[in-house]
């Protein structure tokens, strides 16, 4: 069921190393769905970003594919609110060798307001919420505050951009509820 989660779909694939990661972990199979659909999300929004927004967009990708990892550990968090998986994520992607500026993304993609988070973290935790149509007027914000020319007109993009992706928020959770925890 696993390897099915992470092959089935029009949604883009996983980067190998996180793949491999979460078969080498025995994943649950939910677990896989759901960082499929908000690694998808984060590729369009690294898309829709560059030329606008400096990024390192590998990093947002794994980052993305990996931000809830701790929740192999923490298996309850798949389908109730918590958030011991994100240290425990980051430690775990340290254990398995992943460097510490990519393993990060675990502990960071709930924390969006604290000092020295990067707009890669911004746009893992912005991927993390619009896969489900969810907004964050505050999370969005940050990111308008990064991006080049006029405020008003750098939202009123962004907010179109959202609006686009969050269309297809039932497809994706449809997806992810196709398989177990």
């Amino acid at each position: 069921m696993l390897r099915r989660a992470l092959a089935d779909s029009d949604l883009r694939p996983l980067p190998s190393a996180a793949s491999e990661l979460l078969l080498r972990l025995s994943a649950p199979p939910r677990l896989a769905a759901h960082l499929r659909a908000v690694h998808d999300v984060a590729v369009q929004l690294t898309d829709w970003f560059s030329g606008r927004l400096p990024l390192d967009v590998d990093a947002v990708h794994f980052g993305a594919a990996t931000h809830d990892i701790g929740k192999v550990v923490h298996v309850e968090e798949l389908s109730a609110p918590g958030h011991r998986h994100e240290p425990a994520g980051r430690d775990l992607l340290l254990a398995q060798g992943i460097p510490p500026e990519l393993a990060r993304f675990a502990a960071t993609h709930a924390s969006w307001a604290e000092p020295g988070i990067t707009a890669e973290d911004l746009v893992v935790s912005l991927a993390d919420k619009i896969w489900k149509a969810k907004r964050v007027p505050d999370l969005e914000q940050l990111i308008v505050a990064r991006l080049d020319g006029e405020p008003w007109q750098a939202f009123l993009e962004l907010d179109d951009e959202l609006d686009r992706i969050a269309a297809a928020a039932d497809h994706r959770l449809a997806f992810q509820a196709s398989y177990p925890i």
